[in-house]
């Protein structure tokens, strides 16, 4: 790993500040954390019912870049990240399929580390279920009750918004009925033990045939909102630096987690940083499943390089919109591929310049550390193994690269969709047809194996060929 110095008060790069947009407060502001030199950072996981789509690789994608970069920068970080394994859309899952809901969790928990490896996204510190806390869910809950916060209702237990010390709507800045829209289906509306349409679930009372656990209510499961405030708590205590994840958990989850962990905890801030990237769209739409626009992660694990989907994911700020299309992909398998040309063994350049780290110290640009990374390409076409070993660094620092060259050619070899005897085939074909003069067929045949990935290149009387 590459190591940059610590000025003693908080590591940066050379010395300059990471500035970062914080939800709460609407502004970029200096990253300060709460102990000298250490990171806590709780990110919220997938809801395991299913594989991985592309949106969710852009919200670890962006949380992997902060990672590294506070690591790279000296801080000692503990990276806390959770799976969501108990859920009504879990037991729906599980009663649509007829597998059994463990079963399930497991298998889209193992299909989650292969798409994140994929990606070459790094692993958080420390991953929990929230089946395994629930024991600390029941203690907050009961916490809640004995403070005045929560209430016992014939269908379970409620937080009472209302009862909240700071008024409820924090990260939105907005009241709860203008932002209803963007929860993304799990705003509870109605519920026959509700005091007011504002409180929601901390546990829910069982209903026919469902996963249950014991309590002072009865049997039941925890609300969905509650994991994160206890498993937070469980490993990273009652206030801790960056709280992360996609825009659509800013309200309900978001909002939910401060009141209840606020109040349960006694504090007046629960997390010091809120960061939340933005969606992925297609055609300016949002990817949803309500729009059958979904695209999962395995589904492009054999076909496209991670390294390929990596930049895809990093070419717009991750707080912006990302349109996803078959160009950018396109365009980004040509970067990486022409980035090859001059890959050498990296020696971990601690020499990565102010002016090239620059762009990530605003709130981590990755659009603006791109373009610099293709002046080091030109850069390193013109020059010496120094500067092939700063690009490759360079690359590196934020995830590229990260196989060696053969790695790369070896991947593309094999998903190619043409045997290198039907290429030598063809090729043969071709030369018959410039010596019958038929040019228009030779045309045809390098074109063709243009679309196959094939470039041929004709030299001192012979054709080689190579995979684009």
């Amino acid at each position: 790993s590459i190591t940059f110095k610590c000025d003693g008060q908080h590591p940066t790069l050379f010395h300059m500040p990471l500035r970062v947009h914080d939800t709460r407060r609407r502004e970029k502001v200096l990253f300060q954390t709460m102990e000298p030199g250490k990171v806590s950072m709780y990110v919220c996981g997938v809801t395991v019912y299913d594989k991985c789509h592309l949106g969710h690789a852009r919200c670890y994608l962006s949380f992997d870049l902060i990672h590294r970069w506070l690591e790279a920068s000296g801080y000692d970080v503990h990276y806390v990240q959770n799976f969501t394994d108990i859920d009504d859309k879990i037991i729906k899952r599980a009663n649509e399929t007829g597998e059994d809901w463990r079963k399930l969790v497991d298998e889209n928990i193992a299909g989650y580390y292969q798409d994140m490896d994929a990606l070459n996204i790094l692993r958080a510190d420390d991953y929990t279920r929230c089946t395994e806390s629930v024991d600390d869910m029941i203690r907050i809950t009961e916490d809640l009750i004995a403070k005045g916060h929560a209430y016992s209702a014939n269908d379970g237990v409620y937080f009472e918004v209302n009862s909240a010390p700071e008024k409820y709507g924090q990260l939105t800045g907005q009241n709860i009925d203008a932002v209803r829209s963007g929860a993304g289906g799990r705003v509870e509306d109605t519920g026959s033990g509700k005091k007011d349409h504002k409180d929601f679930a901390l546990w829910k009372l069982a209903k026919p045939g469902e996963p249950t656990w014991d309590s002072p209510w009865g049997q039941g499961r925890p609300g969905w909102h509650l994991e994160c405030s206890a498993m937070s708590k469980k490993f990273l205590g009652d206030e801790f630096d960056v709280h992360g994840g996609g825009i659509d958990l800013i309200f309900p989850h978001h909002e939910n987690e401060i009141a209840q962990s606020r109040c349960a905890n006694g504090t007046k801030v629960f997390a010091n940083f809120w960061l939340h990237n933005a969606f992925i769209t297609m055609s300016n739409e949002k990817m949803a499943k309500s729009q059958g626009n979904i695209l999962k992660i395995k589904d492009f694990r054999n076909k496209i390089s991670g390294q390929v989907l990596r930049l895809a994911l990093m070419s717009a700020h991750y707080k912006q919109p990302l349109d996803w299309n078959d160009k950018l992909l396109e365009d980004c398998e040509n970067t990486i591929n022409k980035w090859y040309n001059v890959y050498v063994e990296s020696n971990n350049n601690k020499d990565i310049s102010n002016e090239i780290l620059k762009p990530l110290y605003d709130d981590l640009n990755t659009p603006g550390y791109i373009a610099n990374l293709h002046q080091l390409y030109e850069k390193a076409q013109k020059g010496d193994d120094n500067d092939k070993s700063l690009f490759v660094s360079a690359c590196q620092f934020v995830g590229l690269l990260n196989q060696n060259k053969d790695e790369w050619l070896s991947f593309k070899t094999s998903r190619a969709s043409i045997s290198e005897e039907e290429i030598s085939q063809k090729i043969d074909d071709r030369n018959k047809a410039r010596e019958n003069k038929n040019y228009e067929e030779a045309d045809k045949i390098r074109n063709e194996l243009l679309d196959k990935g094939v470039l041929i290149e004709d030299k001192d009387g012979k054709t080689t060929w190579k995979f684009k």
